[in-house]
C-alpha cells in the first residue's frame, strides 16, 4: 500500500477525466465534478491530465503516506495540515513516509481535489477510473481502512497554481440557451435569466435542485419524449423549480431542457453549496 485512508465522508470518491463517448451505451462521462480543479492538481505533481485523483466532498478526509510523495490540493479550501504543519492549497507538498494528512470542512465551496505524483492507481473500468454514484461503476466511494496504490511519479511539477482556485464573489452561471426553450412561456425563460436561484441540500454528483421563482410551462398537460442530456443540461420539472445535471447525470431525461451551462459554468456549479444563490446568464 501506498496510502491508508483513516477516515473519509461517503462522498470522498477516486475521479479522472471520466469516460467520454459512451452515452449512447447509457454511460454517463462522470470524472471530475469540477474538471479544472483536477487539471490543475494533477499539474502541480507533474502528473498527466488524466491521473485519477481524490474528490473530498466537503472535506473531513484523513490519509496516513506509507511512503514518501508529493501531492497538492485544488478546489474548495479545506484547511488541512500535514501532521502539525499546514499544507496550503495550490501549492505542492512533500509527504514523508508515516505522515498524516487531515483535511478539514472547506470555508467555501464544495469539492477539494487531492493529487499524488503518479496518481491514484486503481483498475480503470471502462477506460476510467472513476467513481460513478449513478450506476455503480468504477472503485467504490472511499472508506476508513482502504488501501490506495500509487503510480510512478514523472517528475516535472508546474508552478504554483492560483490562490484563488473558486472564483470570488462569482454568482452568474453562463448558459446556452436551448434546444426546448420552446416548452417555458416566454414571461417563464426571461424569469430564468433574470431571477436568482438558490442551490438545495438535494445535491449530488448526479444533479442540484434548485429553489426560485417557478418557471411555467406553456402546455401544463405536454408529455414529452425522453431524450439525451447532456452534463450541465437545465431540466424544468412540472414544479417549475429547475434541477442541474452534473456528472453522474442518466443519459436520458423527460423533463425539457431549457438551457445548457458553459464548461466554466458547469465546474463552478459543482462547487455550490446548500444556501448558495445564483442567476443565469446567456453566453455570449
Amino acid at each position: 500500500m501506498s496510502i491508508t485512508v483513516l477516515r473519509a465522508l461517503p462522498a470522498t470518491t477516486i475521479q479522472d477525466l471520466g469516460r467520454p463517448g459512451l452515452l449512447h451505451l447509457g454511460v454517463p462521462r462522470s470524472g471530475a465534478a469540477d474538471r479544472p480543479a483536477a487539471l490543475r492538481a494533477n499539474r502541480l505533481v507533474g502528473n498527466s491530465d488524466g491521473a485519477a485523483v481524490i474528490e473530498a466532498t466537503l472535506g473531513s478526509v484523513t490519509l496516513r503516506f506509507e511512503q514518501d510523495a508529493s501531492f497538492a490540493l485544488t478546489g474548495a479550501p479545506s484547511p488541512a495540515r500535514l501532521d502539525a504543519g499546514p499544507a496550503a492549497s495550490g501549492l505542492t507538498h512533500a509527504a514523508r513516509a508515516g505522515q498524516v494528512l487531515r483535511l478539514g470542512m472547506p470555508s467555501t465551496g464544495l469539492r477539494t481535489y487531492i493529487a499524488v505524483a503518479g496518481g491514484i492507481a486503481v483498475e480503470p473500468v471502462l477506460g476510467s477510473r472513476s467513481t460513478d454514484t449513478l450506476l455503480g461503476i468504477g472503485p467504490p466511494p472511499l472508506r476508513a481502512g482502504d488501501a490506495l496504490m500509487i503510480g510512478a511519479a514523472r517528475g516535472d511539477a508546474a508552478a504554483a497554481a492560483s490562490a484563488h482556485d473558486l472564483p470570488a464573489g462569482r454568482s452568474v452561471l453562463e448558459v446556452v440557451i436551448g434546444p426546448r426553450e420552446d416548452q417555458l412561456t416566454a414571461a417563464a425563460l426571461a424569469t430564468l435569466l433574470s431571477e436568482r436561484f438558490t442551490a438545495t441540500p438535494q445535491a449530488d454528483r448526479v444533479g442540484i435542485r434548485l429553489a426560485g421563482p417557478p418557471l411555467a410551462w406553456r402546455d401544463p398537460g405536454a408529455h414529452l419524449p425522453s431524450e439525451p442530456v447532456a452534463p450541465g443540461s437545465i431540466q424544468i420539472p412540472p414544479d417549475g423549480q429547475p434541477i442541474v445535471l452534473l456528472v453522474d447525470h442518466p443519459s436520458v431525461g423527460g423533463y425539457p431542457v431549457v438551457a445548457v451551462l458553459t464548461d466554466a459554468a458547469l465546474a463552478f456549479a459543482a462547487q455550490l453549496r446548500p444556501g448558495r444563490s445564483v442567476r443565469f446568464g446567456a453566453a455570449g
